[in-house]
């Protein structure tokens, strides 16, 4: 990143709590309707999108990637069709942020981030509707489909009976995880976005998933052990912790030892768990755009501790599905785009034993 992106973002940051109140009350007072509309609850909702939108900003701008903020931006759109909400009130905020940043910053770093602010605006009208990700047609498609359709009716013990009779008739355990849990977890975060489930049934299927998961394990634990270990943390923060799960089960299920450590891990511990179990690899997972400044500390703590320099980082998540340099960026040695890929990436990068 240049010198100029992380001044900017750095400011930003720093003041985001004043800039977040000062474009929320410009907004509502530029557009009487919003307040009208919605009341002191609009207020409130208008200032707490201002705090988000000012996040992704930020990390957008220090990675120096528009395109993570253009994502961002489609991302909200989409939301806000589902709630019936007009985009406008979306493009209106966008501009009051542009004029505020304009006003506030150097002009340097005001040129920058205005560019940002300015090709979002342009990307509205072009946005396209987000594609199932479930296909009926594609690899065990038939299967995911029923699968999450139990899931959204509440019948979870038969969602499990569905995937371990699956396993028992011969499905491979890494088609069943790709196949049907990844591209079911990928469908009911679009549904949710779209409008079409609530947040409720959206943790649900998360967790029956998880538990699903959890049943494999007989599979997935008797594997031939190959020596090599891998630690793996979600960034802090970090509320969708199954990607990364399923990361670690492929690579139990390529006979590495894995110490999956959740979220909101002080990087003290994690470097301690590096050492601990003489891992080779540190995984790492970030699917928030405006996470990935902790993904990037974390990394930078890990590099200046000298007995770590062996150390290999994969990092993954959705941000780097969208900017394909990202980690590069970020510092870390290789990237996936899902699990079974991450086993590759690493065992590719490490040396033959």
């Amino acid at each position: 990143m240049s010198s100029l992106n992380q001044q900017c973002a750095d400011r930003i940051d720093k003041d985001s709590e004043r800039l977040a109140k000062t474009i929320a009350e410009r907004h509502c007072r530029l557009n009487p309707l919003l307040e009208a509309r919605d009341g002191e609850a609009g207020r409130e909702k208008c200032l707490q999108d201002t705090k988000y939108q000012l996040a992704y900003l930020v990390e957008a701008i220090r990675s120096d990637s528009p395109i993570l903020f253009n994502d961002y931006v489609h991302w909200a759109v989409t939301l806000l069709k589902g709630l019936n909400t007009p985009e406008e009130d979306l493009q209106d905020q966008l501009r009051i942020i542009g004029d505020v940043l304009r006003e506030t910053l150097p002009q340097d770093e005001a040129v920058l981030a205005g560019s940002f602010i300015d090709e979002s605006l342009a990307t509205f009208g072009g946005f396209k509707a987000i594609s199932s990700f479930i296909s009926e047609d594609g690899p065990r498609g038939t299967l995911a489909r029923e699968y999450l359709d139990l899931l959204l009716a509440g019948r979870r013990r038969e969602a499990g009976q569905l995937v371990l009779q699956a396993a028992e008739s011969g499905v491979p355990i890494p088609e069943i995880y790709i196949h049907i849990f990844q591209a079911s977890q990928r469908e009911v975060g679009r549904l949710w976005q779209t409008g079409a489930i609530s947040v409720g049934q959206e943790h649900f299927c998360t967790a029956a998933t998880q538990m699903v998961m959890s049943q494999l394990y007989p599979y997935i634990f008797n594997t031939a052990r190959c020596g090599r270990a891998l630690v793996a943390t979600c960034v802090s923060g970090e509320t969708h912790e199954i990607g990364m799960r399923m990361v670690t089960d492929f690579f139990e299920m390529a006979g590495w030892d894995t110490y999956y450590l959740g979220a909101n891990v002080p990087f003290s511990s994690v470097i301690s768990e590096l050492k601990a179990h003489k891992a080779q690899v540190l995984g790492i997972s970030v699917t928030i755009s405006s996470h990935i400044d902790r993904a990037r500390a974390l990394i930078n703590a890990v590099r200046a501790d000298t007995s770590l320099d062996d150390i290999k980082i994969l990092i993954g998540g959705y941000p780097f599905m969208i900017e394909p340099d990202l980690w590069r960026v970020v510092g870390a040695d290789a990237f996936a785009t899902d699990a079974a890929e991450a086993v590759s990436a690493i065992e590719n990068s490490l040396p033959r034993s």
